[in-house]
């Protein structure tokens, strides 16, 4: 194929769609730059249908390459393994807007397969997967016929920003993804500084306008390369079996659907399903025995939530489950809260550790630590399944990515409270909207462990029925069976300021912004309802971390000093830590951050910093070891590296005739330092020391760990601190 390639402007810069250059054997190749982060998408069918499914099989699959920025992969192999965090987040990010725009009953499998070749650390190339990966299918034979785009939107300085760097994301109050054909929004996904709806509504028609330009080139595109569409083969349930099972079920599916309780329902409807298989069986083949069962349900639920406003569990249209929030659950975690909505019940556990405890970042990205983690949980038995237990899937990671996102505008900063953050979100029963569960259950754990956030921040899913004319139907809190046979599934995330995270997906071709502004608006108001239901289980942080959180005690040194403590080949700071116990970080500022759960330890190590650190003062006063006897004197090392001479003459008030009749080598002596010449050496007395010390009846110290909350801040220790040292042997002799 001839190389061709196709242009628009976007946000001031050149968005390029180039093909018949690269892989010429896929169905479909494209390469997507955008300033100079270059992404190749293909695409791949196979010949025959999969086997035994009853859903699309659409794989994305997104490849980072680290040598797109330049970098060379971390561990032993140095080879790209297992997808990263952020891999894992695009390949959701690509399939969601996509999987709704191809036809439901296809069941060939279809790969996508997204390779990131350049990454100028600028604009992120996830965008640029959705607009490639739409352009592919559109190119290729398989029947997709609305191309998508997808751009960012930024709030800078009250201005919405089209496709901000990643630099300008990191001082912008929005980062939403929208991604939308040219009629209708297809998928919405957002990170907020607690921004309120209205900018958030105005954003999604911002970017809803901004992908038109990208569109028309994806349009360009399959007309000049495009393959003819292969034929979908629609299979409608047979009306046979919808006229056999109507008498059986017809007045007893009602009665099963409408059950309160989940699992109850859930048992009345495997009854009628087993009872419709054991009676038409030899009639019909099952799975059409199954299908048309499944379509009443639908049709049942569906017509009752337009026509009577009818919900399964007999909730209004805006009514928020049953609500409940526990603290403090478990004695020796640093915090644990348990939140219940509904069957919904997730158990959030918070841990804190040291900085050094940071995740390491080896990607794409301009981050490489990541302080605050947040991990979700879904284990088979919180929905009474047998299931293998492995690794987490793409819907773990993804949900728990939501929750953190949520959390993270609330968290202290880095300098106010220097922890690594850990939650972990337990699912321990599941009947719709988990993620927001999270959500709740992670502010509750945080304010438990004595974090101070600035303000609770809850979620909740919201549900949308669409008729074939007539009005539509907007569901607060969702659950389980509303979301399988509903048409979104839109996430809202906030404090009582504004919102915090935001994810939306539909089944349908896309949403009307109209619909979009209804439910955020309704979703507010449910979120305010369930943080007072929180406010009223633990209103504000605690006063302090658990007793079995490590504190974090912060002093201030030299940055000339860094090499002082952390030693030859690091063989000081190690040393340090074995000895005390305790964790040490030191900044390139000269802050040094010492974490342990005990205040000896930490002050010891406190203790030997400064000691390493000190510079000698003439006039302080040094309790110190002596190390050298001269002739006319002792050397005395009064901090670690640092020795000053005694002169015979300046040891004693009195004539000492010579230095072994007054001290040897190993004893303590306290000392004054009395002069510091032109090279550096140090003299010292201990006959000044004596007379100093006689006039100080008892000299005022201050404590070096102060009681400041979040962490405890190093103040200034004169050398002065112990006056009277029990090791000066000698003193006590005299």
């Amino acid at each position: 194929m001839e190389s061709q390639s196709f242009k628009c402007e976007v946000g001031g810069r050149s968005l390029i769609i180039d093909t018949g250059k690269l892989a010429g054997q896929a169905s479909g190749a494209v390469t997507v730059r955008y300033g100079d982060t270059v992404v190749l998408v293909t695409v791949c069918l196979s010949n025959e249908p999969r086997e035994g499914v009853d859903f699309l099989p659409l794989t994305v699959d997104y490849e980072e390459r680290l040598y797109a920025a330049g970098k060379i992969p971390g561990g032993f192999i140095r080879r790209e393994g297992r997808p990263s965090q952020e891999a894992t987040l695009a390949s959701r990010l690509t399939d969601r807007p996509l999987r709704p725009l191809l036809p439901k009953r296809w069941r060939n499998d279809i790969q996508l397969i997204v390779t990131v070749l350049s990454a100028d650390q600028e604009n992120d190339p996830d965008i640029l997967a959705v607009i490639g990966s739409s352009a592919v299918l559109l190119m290729s034979e398989i029947p997709f016929e609305y191309p998508v785009s997808a751009v960012h939107i930024g709030y800078i300085d009250g201005e919405l920003t089209l496709n901000p760097t990643l630099v300008q994301l990191e001082s912008s109050q929005l980062d939403l993804v929208v991604a939308s054909t040219e009629q209708a929004v297809v998928m919405v996904e957002a990170g907020a500084q607690e921004v309120s709806e209205d900018i958030v509504t105005r954003a999604i028609k911002f970017g809803h306008e901004a992908n038109q330009d990208i569109i028309k080139i994806q349009q360009q595109l399959q007309q000049a390369c495009g393959k003819p569409k292969l034929e979908t083969v629609i299979s409608e349930i047979n009306p046979e079996v919808i006229s056999a099972i109507s008498p059986i079920i017809n007045g007893r599916l009602e009665q099963a659907l409408y059950q309160p309780d989940k699992p109850q329902r859930e048992q009345a409807l495997s009854n009628l399903r087993k009872e419709l298989v054991d009676s038409l069986g030899e009639s019909f083949p099952e799975e059409e025995i199954l299908s048309a069962f499944d379509t009443k349900v639908r049709a049942e639920l569906r017509t009752n939530i337009l026509e009577k406003g009818r919900r399964v569990s007999g909730r209004s249209l805006a009514e928020v489950r049953s609500l409940g929030c526990e603290v403090g659950l478990l004695p020796r975690t640093h915090g644990s809260a348990l939140f219940s909505r509904g069957r919904t019940q997730v158990l959030t556990i918070t841990t804190l550790g040291p900085t050094k405890k940071e995740q390491q970042l080896d990607g794409l990205g301009i981050e490489e630590t990541k302080r605050f983690i947040h991990h979700y949980n879904f284990p088979p038995f919180s929905t009474g399944e047998v299931k293998r237990v492995g690794t987490p899937g793409r819907r773990e990671i993804g949900h728990g990515a939501l929750a953190e996102r949520a959390i993270l505008p609330v968290l202290p900063k880095d300098e106010d409270f220097p922890y690594t953050i850990r939650l972990v979100s337990e699912v321990l029963s599941s009947s719709g909207s988990t993620s927001m569960a999270s959500v709740c259950a992670s502010s509750l754990s945080l304010m438990d462990a004595g974090i101070p956030i600035k303000r609770a921040v809850a979620g909740v899913a919201m549900g949308l029925v669409t008729p074939d004319s007539g009005d539509y139907a907007i569901l607060t809190d969702i659950e389980g069976i509303e979301d399988n046979y509903g048409d979104m599934d839109f996430k809202v995330a906030g404090t009582t300021e504004g919102v915090t995270a935001l994810q939306m997906d539909t089944k349908l071709k896309g949403v009307s912004l109209e619909i979009l502004e209804k439910a955020l608006n309704q979703a507010r108001e449910a979120r305010l309802f369930i943080l007072d239901t929180m406010q009223q289980t633990i209103s504000a942080s605690r006063p302090e971390v658990s007793r079995y959180a490590p504190r974090m005690y912060k002093i201030m040194i030299d940055p000339d000093k860094i090499g002082s403590v952390i030693g030859t080949g690091g063989k000081t700071i190690r040393s340090i830590i074995e000895e005390t116990k305790t964790t040490i970080d030191i900044a390139n500022d000269g802050s040094v951050l010492i974490g342990s759960s005990d205040e000896e330890s930490a002050r010891k190590a406190i203790e030997i910093i400064e000691s390493l650190t000190k510079e000698v003062e003439i006039g302080s006063i040094y309790t110190g070891k002596a190390t050298r006897l001269l002739n006319f004197g002792v050397m005395v090392e009064i901090l670690p590296g640092k020795e000053g001479l005694v002169h015979i003459s300046e040891l004693a008030d009195y004539r000492v005739g010579k230095v072994e009749d007054i001290v040897k080598v190993g004893d303590e002596l306290t000392v004054k330092v009395i002069d510091i010449d032109n090279q550096g050496r140090i003299n010292l007395s201990r006959r000044a020391a004596f007379e100093k010390l006689s006039q100080v009846s008892e000299a005022k110290v201050e404590d070096p760990l102060s009681t400041d909350y979040p962490f405890k801040k190093q103040r200034e220790v004169r050398s002065t601190q112990h006056p009277h040292p029990p090791g000066d042997k000698q003193y006590r002799k005299s």
